[in-house]
């Protein structure tokens, strides 16, 4: 992972310079992760979209997984990408939902240290743009676990193309302040 400077150095209230972007990463490894019980890899549209606006940014792919929706499983597969040290941010579709098998949330939230629940507020407000109030139904949500972003999106293609929209803008920004020792 490189980093990248986006704008000039902020003055604090000391008179020292401060530039809040100077951890930024330009160039993360992402990791697309499906939970379905339904879909399999060759027919998983809204991994498809991920993985094809991942590309097509600054940002990179580096693992694509499909999981069932088991929270174990799930659990289980979030923990092992978030210790990788070539993924900077975990992006998930799938199980966002209120069904009982929806339990995405359930298993990603167990492992965040911080949740970041601007990203929630964000997607459902832009979402309802999209599909009214219905958007209200969605859990999408996001947090840092083990210095790693971690972004749980629902499963339609237009809800996954619109969270990860939502993301590619502050990925490196995101990823670079999580990452910082302290």
């Amino acid at each position: 992972m490189t980093m990248e400077q986006h704008s000039p150095p902020c003055r604090t209230d000391g008179g020292e310079t401060h530039d809040h972007h100077a951890h930024d990463v330009a160039n993360v490894g992402v990791a697309v992760l499906t939970v379905t019980s339904s879909r399999d890899l060759d027919h998983d549209p809204s991994g498809d979209t991920i993985v094809a606006t991942v590309e097509d940014s600054s940002h990179h792919v580096v693992t694509r997984d499909l999981v069932p929706d088991d929270y174990d499983a799930i659990q289980e597969v979030i923990a092992a990408l978030v210790s990788r040290s070539d993924v900077g941010a975990v992006i998930s579709t799938g199980g966002t939902g209120v069904s009982p098998e929806d339990v995405t949330i359930e298993a990603a939230t167990a492992l965040f240290e911080k949740q970041l629940p601007g990203f929630g507020e964000f997607f459902r407000r832009r979402s309802a743009d999209e599909i009214g109030t219905q958007a209200m139904a969605t859990r999408a949500t996001a947090g840092i676990a083990e210095g790693t972003l971690v972004a749980c999106l629902p499963g339609s293609q237009s809800a996954a193309a619109l969270g990860v929209d939502l993301l590619l803008p502050e990925l490196g920004h995101l990823v670079g302040l999580a990452g910082q020792s302290e």
